[in-house]
Protein backbone atom coordinates (compact mmCIF):
# COMPACT_ATOMS: atom_id res chain seq x y z
CA UNK A 1 0.00 0.00 0.00
CA UNK A 2 1.24 3.26 -0.97
CA UNK A 3 1.18 5.78 1.90
CA UNK A 4 1.41 9.10 1.40
CA UNK A 5 0.77 10.34 4.68
CA UNK A 6 2.41 14.16 4.97
CA UNK A 7 2.12 14.84 1.71
CA UNK A 8 -0.13 17.76 0.18
CA UNK A 9 -1.68 17.38 -3.07
CA UNK A 10 -3.17 19.97 -5.39
CA UNK A 11 -5.45 18.22 -7.93
CA UNK A 12 -6.62 21.03 -11.17
CA UNK A 13 -9.21 20.04 -13.34
CA UNK A 14 -12.31 18.37 -11.16
CA UNK A 15 -15.43 18.85 -13.20
CA UNK A 16 -17.43 15.71 -12.00
CA UNK A 17 -17.68 12.79 -10.89
CA UNK A 18 -16.46 11.13 -14.54
CA UNK A 19 -13.67 13.42 -14.64
CA UNK A 20 -10.19 11.42 -14.23
CA UNK A 21 -9.60 14.66 -11.94
CA UNK A 22 -11.99 12.58 -10.14
CA UNK A 23 -10.46 9.40 -9.77
CA UNK A 24 -6.63 10.19 -9.49
CA UNK A 25 -7.98 12.71 -5.86
CA UNK A 26 -9.58 9.22 -4.41
CA UNK A 27 -7.03 7.41 -4.52
CA UNK A 28 -4.78 10.22 -3.76
CA UNK A 29 -6.86 10.90 -0.93
CA UNK A 30 -7.49 6.66 -0.11
CA UNK A 31 -3.11 6.95 0.46
CA UNK A 32 -3.43 9.69 3.17
CA UNK A 33 -2.62 12.77 1.14
CA UNK A 34 -3.85 15.89 1.93
CA UNK A 35 -5.87 16.80 -0.55
CA UNK A 36 -6.53 20.18 -2.45
CA UNK A 37 -8.86 20.39 -5.36
CA UNK A 38 -9.17 23.27 -7.95
CA UNK A 39 -12.50 23.71 -10.00
CA UNK A 40 -13.03 26.29 -13.06
CA UNK A 41 -15.52 28.68 -11.93
CA UNK A 42 -18.58 29.13 -9.54
CA UNK A 43 -20.41 27.01 -12.47
CA UNK A 44 -18.42 23.67 -11.12
CA UNK A 45 -18.43 24.53 -7.43
CA UNK A 46 -21.06 22.76 -6.31
CA UNK A 47 -20.23 19.35 -8.18
CA UNK A 48 -16.63 20.46 -6.39
CA UNK A 49 -18.25 20.59 -2.94
CA UNK A 50 -20.64 17.66 -3.53
CA UNK A 51 -17.71 15.24 -4.20
CA UNK A 52 -14.99 16.18 -2.00
CA UNK A 53 -17.32 15.85 1.35
CA UNK A 54 -16.06 12.36 1.49
CA UNK A 55 -12.85 13.09 1.17
CA UNK A 56 -11.62 13.94 5.00
CA UNK A 57 -9.42 17.22 5.00
CA UNK A 58 -9.71 18.10 1.65
CA UNK A 59 -9.92 21.69 0.95
CA UNK A 60 -11.41 23.24 -2.47
CA UNK A 61 -10.01 26.52 -4.54
CA UNK A 62 -11.14 28.61 -7.69
CA UNK A 63 -8.70 28.63 -9.95
CA UNK A 64 -9.10 29.58 -14.14
CA UNK A 65 -5.78 28.46 -15.41
CA UNK A 66 -6.54 31.12 -18.36
CA UNK A 67 -5.78 33.76 -15.76
CA UNK A 68 -2.69 34.65 -14.67
CA UNK A 69 -4.19 36.18 -11.27
CA UNK A 70 -5.84 33.35 -10.93
CA UNK A 71 -2.86 31.42 -10.53
CA UNK A 72 -1.11 33.78 -8.47
CA UNK A 73 -4.02 33.96 -5.95
CA UNK A 74 -4.69 30.21 -5.51
CA UNK A 75 -0.98 29.31 -4.90
CA UNK A 76 -0.47 31.85 -2.37
CA UNK A 77 -4.06 30.22 -0.86
CA UNK A 78 -2.14 27.43 -0.80
CA UNK A 79 0.97 28.57 0.71
CA UNK A 80 -1.12 30.36 3.78
CA UNK A 81 -3.06 26.84 4.08
CA UNK A 82 -0.91 24.42 3.78
CA UNK A 83 2.93 26.42 3.68
CA UNK A 84 4.20 23.07 1.42
CA UNK A 85 3.34 21.38 -1.91
CA UNK A 86 4.59 17.70 -2.73
CA UNK A 87 1.87 16.62 -5.46
CA UNK A 88 0.40 18.96 -8.27
CA UNK A 89 -1.99 16.50 -11.11
CA UNK A 90 -3.04 18.95 -13.71
CA UNK A 91 -6.36 16.90 -15.67
CA UNK A 92 -6.60 19.98 -18.46
CA UNK A 93 -7.37 20.39 -21.34
CA UNK A 94 -10.16 22.03 -23.70
CA UNK A 95 -10.01 23.09 -27.65
CA UNK A 96 -12.61 25.60 -29.03
CA UNK A 97 -14.42 24.45 -32.48
CA UNK A 98 -12.47 21.09 -32.17
CA UNK A 99 -14.89 19.34 -34.29
CA UNK A 100 -12.57 21.54 -37.47
CA UNK A 101 -10.20 20.03 -38.73
CA UNK A 102 -6.40 20.86 -38.66
CA UNK A 103 -6.50 22.50 -41.63
CA UNK A 104 -9.44 24.71 -41.14
CA UNK A 105 -8.41 25.62 -37.19
CA UNK A 106 -8.19 29.72 -36.97
CA UNK A 107 -5.55 30.99 -35.23
CA UNK A 108 -7.05 32.55 -32.25
CA UNK A 109 -8.74 28.70 -31.88
CA UNK A 110 -4.75 27.43 -31.87
CA UNK A 111 -3.54 29.92 -29.33
CA UNK A 112 -6.95 28.77 -26.77
CA UNK A 113 -6.06 25.30 -27.16
CA UNK A 114 -2.93 25.60 -26.58
CA UNK A 115 -3.06 27.93 -23.70
CA UNK A 116 -5.36 25.75 -21.73
CA UNK A 117 -4.13 22.64 -22.89
CA UNK A 118 -0.59 22.63 -22.52
CA UNK A 119 0.78 26.60 -21.59
CA UNK A 120 -1.14 25.82 -18.11
CA UNK A 121 1.06 22.84 -17.29
CA UNK A 122 3.79 25.28 -17.54
CA UNK A 123 2.57 27.87 -15.36
CA UNK A 124 1.20 25.54 -12.57
CA UNK A 125 4.50 23.94 -12.34
CA UNK A 126 6.42 27.73 -12.43
CA UNK A 127 3.89 28.59 -9.51
CA UNK A 128 4.43 25.24 -7.81
CA UNK A 129 8.16 25.16 -7.76
CA UNK A 130 8.80 27.33 -5.08
CA UNK A 131 6.49 25.09 -3.03
CA UNK A 132 7.89 21.86 -3.62
CA UNK A 133 11.48 23.33 -1.69
CA UNK A 134 12.37 19.51 -0.56
CA UNK A 135 11.29 18.30 -4.02
CA UNK A 136 7.83 16.82 -5.28
CA UNK A 137 6.13 15.71 -8.11
CA UNK A 138 3.87 17.29 -11.21
CA UNK A 139 1.78 14.82 -13.18
CA UNK A 140 -0.62 15.33 -16.63
CA UNK A 141 -3.12 13.75 -18.71
CA UNK A 142 -2.57 13.32 -22.14
CA UNK A 143 -3.62 11.26 -25.15
CA UNK A 144 -2.66 8.67 -27.97
CA UNK A 145 -4.01 11.42 -30.33
CA UNK A 146 -0.82 13.56 -29.82
CA UNK A 147 1.00 10.98 -31.29
CA UNK A 148 -1.38 9.55 -33.97
CA UNK A 149 -4.13 11.19 -35.88
CA UNK A 150 -7.83 10.20 -34.18
CA UNK A 151 -11.06 10.99 -36.24
CA UNK A 152 -12.44 13.70 -34.84
CA UNK A 153 -9.75 14.69 -32.23
CA UNK A 154 -8.12 17.53 -34.68
CA UNK A 155 -6.81 20.66 -32.71
CA UNK A 156 -6.30 19.12 -29.76
CA UNK A 157 -3.99 16.60 -31.09
CA UNK A 158 -1.88 19.12 -31.47
CA UNK A 159 -2.13 20.72 -27.96
CA UNK A 160 -1.35 17.63 -26.48
CA UNK A 161 1.82 16.77 -28.80
CA UNK A 162 2.78 20.42 -27.16
CA UNK A 163 1.71 19.21 -23.64
CA UNK A 164 4.16 16.19 -23.92
CA UNK A 165 6.80 17.88 -25.10
CA UNK A 166 6.55 20.37 -21.81
CA UNK A 167 6.71 17.16 -19.72
CA UNK A 168 10.30 16.48 -21.08
CA UNK A 169 11.23 19.81 -20.94
CA UNK A 170 10.13 20.92 -17.66
CA UNK A 171 11.25 17.50 -16.12
CA UNK A 172 14.74 18.97 -17.56
CA UNK A 173 13.93 22.55 -15.69
CA UNK A 174 13.27 21.42 -12.49
CA UNK A 175 15.25 17.79 -12.07
CA UNK A 176 17.94 19.52 -10.29
CA UNK A 177 15.59 20.53 -7.41
CA UNK A 178 14.21 16.94 -7.40
CA UNK A 179 11.28 18.07 -9.03
CA UNK A 180 9.54 15.03 -11.28
CA UNK A 181 7.31 15.68 -14.28
CA UNK A 182 5.32 13.26 -15.78
CA UNK A 183 2.71 12.35 -17.84
CA UNK A 184 -0.52 9.42 -17.97
CA UNK A 185 -2.17 9.09 -21.71
CA UNK A 186 -5.02 7.64 -21.00
CA UNK A 187 -7.58 5.71 -22.83
CA UNK A 188 -10.65 7.11 -23.62
CA UNK A 189 -12.83 8.02 -20.83
CA UNK A 190 -16.22 9.09 -21.28
CA UNK A 191 -15.48 12.81 -19.42
CA UNK A 192 -17.07 15.80 -20.05
CA UNK A 193 -14.48 17.15 -22.31
CA UNK A 194 -14.75 13.88 -24.21
CA UNK A 195 -18.64 14.84 -25.16
CA UNK A 196 -17.17 17.43 -27.15
CA UNK A 197 -15.42 14.51 -29.94
CA UNK A 198 -17.25 13.60 -32.66
CA UNK A 199 -18.51 9.87 -33.12
CA UNK A 200 -16.68 9.04 -29.65
CA UNK A 201 -18.46 5.72 -29.28
CA UNK A 202 -16.69 4.70 -32.20
CA UNK A 203 -12.90 5.28 -30.34
CA UNK A 204 -14.14 3.45 -27.06
CA UNK A 205 -15.56 0.21 -29.39
CA UNK A 206 -12.21 0.48 -31.73
CA UNK A 207 -10.12 0.01 -27.97
CA UNK A 208 -12.51 -2.81 -27.14
CA UNK A 209 -11.85 -4.96 -30.02
CA UNK A 210 -8.40 -4.14 -30.60
CA UNK A 211 -7.05 -3.89 -26.90
CA UNK A 212 -4.85 -6.42 -25.59
CA UNK A 213 -6.91 -6.47 -22.69
CA UNK A 214 -10.61 -5.83 -24.95
CA UNK A 215 -12.56 -3.49 -22.76
CA UNK A 216 -11.64 0.74 -21.93
CA UNK A 217 -9.93 1.43 -18.82
CA UNK A 218 -12.03 3.73 -16.14
CA UNK A 219 -10.62 7.03 -14.14
CA UNK A 220 -9.71 4.61 -11.08
CA UNK A 221 -7.22 2.89 -13.11
CA UNK A 222 -5.84 5.70 -14.31
CA UNK A 223 -6.16 6.87 -10.08
CA UNK A 224 -3.78 4.03 -9.54
CA UNK A 225 -0.92 4.93 -11.95
CA UNK A 226 -1.24 8.42 -10.65
CA UNK A 227 -0.81 6.94 -7.47
CA UNK A 228 2.10 5.30 -8.51
CA UNK A 229 3.80 7.95 -10.25
CA UNK A 230 3.52 10.57 -7.63
CA UNK A 231 4.66 8.50 -4.79
CA UNK A 232 8.39 7.67 -3.68
CA UNK A 233 8.26 4.18 -5.58
CA UNK A 234 8.52 6.57 -9.17
CA UNK A 235 11.84 8.02 -7.50
CA UNK A 236 14.00 7.17 -11.00
CA UNK A 237 10.55 8.10 -13.26
CA UNK A 238 10.55 11.85 -14.78
CA UNK A 239 10.17 13.15 -18.61
CA UNK A 240 8.20 9.95 -19.02
CA UNK A 241 4.43 9.77 -20.73
CA UNK A 242 3.25 6.27 -19.21
CA UNK A 243 0.03 4.64 -21.41
CA UNK A 244 -2.82 3.61 -19.36
CA UNK A 245 -5.34 2.11 -21.67
CA UNK A 246 -5.49 -1.72 -21.51
CA UNK A 247 -2.75 -2.04 -24.25
CA UNK A 248 -4.17 -0.11 -27.53
CA UNK A 249 -1.22 1.57 -28.18
CA UNK A 250 1.01 -1.31 -28.71
CA UNK A 251 -1.47 -2.65 -31.07
CA UNK A 252 -1.04 -2.47 -35.24
CA UNK A 253 -3.98 -3.04 -38.01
Amino acid sequence: MIDLKGKVAVVFGLANKRSIAWGIAQKLSEAGATLAICYQNERLQREAEELTADLPGTKIFRCDVSIDADIDSVFELLKATYGKLDILVHSIGFAPNIKNTVLQTTRDDFRVAHDISAYSLIALARAAEPLMAEGGSILTLTYYGADKVFPNYNIMGVAKAALEAAVRYLASDLGTKKIRVNAISAGPIKTLAARGIGDFTKILNAVEERAPLHRNVDALEVGNAALFLVSDLASGITGEITFVDCGYNTTGL
